[in-house]
């Protein structure tokens, strides 16, 4: 038998022996860069009111070999800002987050529908106001790199998701014909572990 001929199969089982024992790998979002915010409507189409929350933690888990993974989200409500230190406060309050009540808001979900070894989705539960409820993002970027400046290798996505805030028991307003829609836009970077 020609060298050839045996180096094909050796190569062969050495790509499979790299993919089967890749691990998957651990990303710590840093809170610098990751920032939930959200749009609603006010007053009925009078305008949209925006807004972000301040403290957010999370941590990814991307496993590229078997075009996996899992993501998990926690929000301190408390970190609400609209720009506005009155309407920070009355949302923080029994109308709206309750926070008193409710300090987190949690999401998790597990990457899928990966295209060219990334994932374009993030299938899960948003849980908000102690109610859960699935909700689906759509990830229109997602890259991982070494990012020389900072020495890190980083993962990054931009997110977006859409919700009904009633579903959360969340209706204040809707008695003044407020629509209950909230448009949700999610930029995080994570960098990985060990």
């Amino acid at each position: 038998m020609s060298l050839s001929k045996l180096a094909l199969p050796a190569v062969l089982l050495a790509a499979y022996a790299g993919t089967a024992f890749a691990k998957p790998v651990t990303y710590v979002c840093d809170p610098a860069h990751t920032h939930p915010s959200f749009a609603a409507d006010h007053m009925g189409g009078l305008s949209v009111w925006r807004g972000t929350f301040r403290k957010t933690s999370c941590t990814i888990v991307l496993d590229r070999a078997r075009r996996t993974g899992t993501v998990n989200v926690t929000v301190d409500t408390s970190s609400i800002d609209f720009g506005q230190a009155k309407l920070n406060k009355d949302a923080q309050g029994p109308i709206l987050f309750d926070v008193a009540k409710y300090p987190t808001a949690t999401y998790k979900g597990r990457l899928a529908d990966f295209v060219r070894g990334k994932p374009t989705k993030v299938l899960g539960q948003l849980t908000l106001h102690g109610l859960t409820h699935p909700l689906t993002l759509t990830l229109r970027s997602f890259e991982c790199k070494e990012v020389a400046m900072m020495h890190q290798y980083r993962c990054g996505a931009d997110a977006v998701g859409h919700f009904e805030r009633d579903r959360y028991g969340m209706s204040f307003g809707k008695q003044f014909g407020f629509q209950m829609w909230v448009r949700l836009k999610i930029q995080v970077e994570a960098a990985r572990q060990g």
